[in-house]
Order: structure tokens, then sequence, then C-alpha cells
């Protein structure tokens, strides 16, 4: 005999949930985003991830997704058009725009395209140590050994610096 959640409904049987539960949402949001063919249809999943009633864990499942995507895309040309297409598709969720922003701002130090001190210095804490695991750049490693938001990042920024020869 079953417990009584499975056999409530009268019928003996298992009773099958409305819908899968988060941690298995959250898994097959991943496993769709992975799968997008092209920016287009990546836009069209993302907004169709952002309509999961879980606000909380779509936005975490695109979060994961930016940056898995991000890091793969990041000395691609390819980049900015994909930037663009999600960041429209992610209009009004405040935490993955600024989790892009922040892989756009990466993306500009590290191919040497103009970007700002005072937004490196200004970057989340997760920018800010992605920033030092991530970039070659004199510049932007001497800002952050010189000004990080912590003492972690300004450490591991001065040690990137020591071993600079090797970069």
């Amino acid at each position: 005999m079953g417990t009584a959640e499975n056999l409530i409904g009268g019928g003996g049987g298992p009773v099958r949930p409305a819908e899968p539960p988060p941690y298995w949402r959250y898994t097959l949001h991943l496993a769709s985003l992975a799968a997008a063919a092209d920016e287009a249809d990546e836009a069209e999943r993302v907004a169709a991830v952002l309509r999961d009633p879980d606000r909380v864990m779509a936005e975490s499942a695109l979060v994961t997704h930016l940056d898995r995507r991000a890091a793969r895309l990041l000395a691609d040309e390819r980049f900015q058009d994909w930037a663009h297409a999600v960041g429209a598709a992610l209009e009004g969720r405040a935490f993955p725009v600024a989790r892009l922003r922040e892989w756009s701002l990466l993306k500009s130090v590290s191919q040497g395209e103009p970007w700002s001190a005072a937004e490196l210095c200004a970057a989340s804490d997760w920018c800010q140590r992605t920033a030092v695991a991530l970039l070659t750049s004199y510049e932007a490693l001497r800002l952050l050994a010189d000004a990080g938001r912590t003492r972690r990042v300004r450490h591991a920024a001065a040690q990137r610096l020591v071993r600079r020869p090797s970069l």
C-alpha cells in the first residue's frame, strides 16, 4: 500500500503532479536554452523560460545559461548579436540584464574594445572575480589590484600581475 500522497484521488494509483517540480523544470530550461539553433531561437526560448511561474528558478536558469554561453562566445565576433537578441528578451528582469551587461563589459576588456574604469570598479563581486580569472589586460588587472571591491579581488588581481609574463 502506498503513502497517502500517492493514493489521493480514490483510484488507488499514484497521482502525477500537474507540472514537474522546479528542479526538473530548471534542468529542462537549461537543456532547451542550450539546444537553441540561433540567436532568434534562443531569444524565443528565453522568453518561454521567463513565462515559468517560478520567477526565481526561471531567472536562475537564465543566468546559468548566460554564464555558460557568454563564456564560450567571449572571443567570438557573434557575441554582440547574441547579447542584443537575448538582451531584448530579458527586458524588465534586473538580475539577468545586469549579468548580461557585465559579460558585455568583460568582452570589451578582453577584446581591447573601449571600456570604463568606473564601470569595472562598480561591477559586482562576481564580475570582478571573473575578470581577474579571465582577463589578461594589464590595465584592468592593475585597476582591480588597486580598487577592487573586495580584498579577495584585490589580492587575486595582484597575484595575476606578479605572474603576468605567463598571461
